[in-house]
């Protein structure tokens, strides 16, 4: 780490890159097969789909205070309709986001972070792990899930980290 960049700047240097590139893949997916599945286990596009746009407002939520009472939290919908639904929502998920951190300070990035449903408490963990896991970690994952089902559903896959057999573009940044 060089003198000029901060602590700040390494815990959310790559989230940007990382949300530009889930809405890449948020933009691809076909509302016509929001119901499709791969697998009976599996779930539904627009579920999967849902649930990643939905990341970044956990993201906000691991930043924004110490705990979570998921007795009070906001449900998702139970479905969406169409993809500008779909994008909407993410593109809202990720303004309050960036305002999370934006005013987010480093002070605070060791102190436990917990989930709680009213008086019961769910789970205290580090602020880092409920970050970088439970929310970042957790975005890529589902993220190339959904690159998956484009694949399966013979759907161009966007370029995440390199390029993909549907698009040559080399990204590297």
């Amino acid at each position: 780490m060089s003198a000029v960049t901060s602590l700040k700047d390494v815990i959310f240097g790559d989230l940007e890159r990382e949300v530009g590139f889930t809405r890449k893949v948020l933009e691809r997916l076909p509302a016509e097969h929001f119901e499709w599945r791969p697998h009976e286990r599996s779930m539904t596009l627009g579920r999967l789909g849902l649930h990643v746009a939905d990341m970044p407002d956990w993201i906000r939520a691991t930043v924004a205070a110490d705990e979570l009472d998921a007795a009070n939290a906001p449900r998702p919908p139970e479905k969406l309709t169409d993809n500008a639904e779909l994008l909407a929502r993410f593109d809202r998920n990720v303004v309050a986001m960036r305002e999370a951190v934006a005013r987010f300070d480093v002070a605070n990035w060791d102190r436990p972070w917990t989930m709680r449903r009213g008086e019961q408490v769910i789970v205290t963990r580090p602020r880092p792990i409920v970050y970088r896991i439970w929310s970042v970690n957790h975005m890529v994952h589902h993220r190339g899930q959904l690159c998956l089902y484009l694949r399966l559903l013979n759907v161009p896959v966007p370029t995440v980290y390199f390029n993909t057999a549907d698009d040559p573009t080399w990204v590297f940044e």
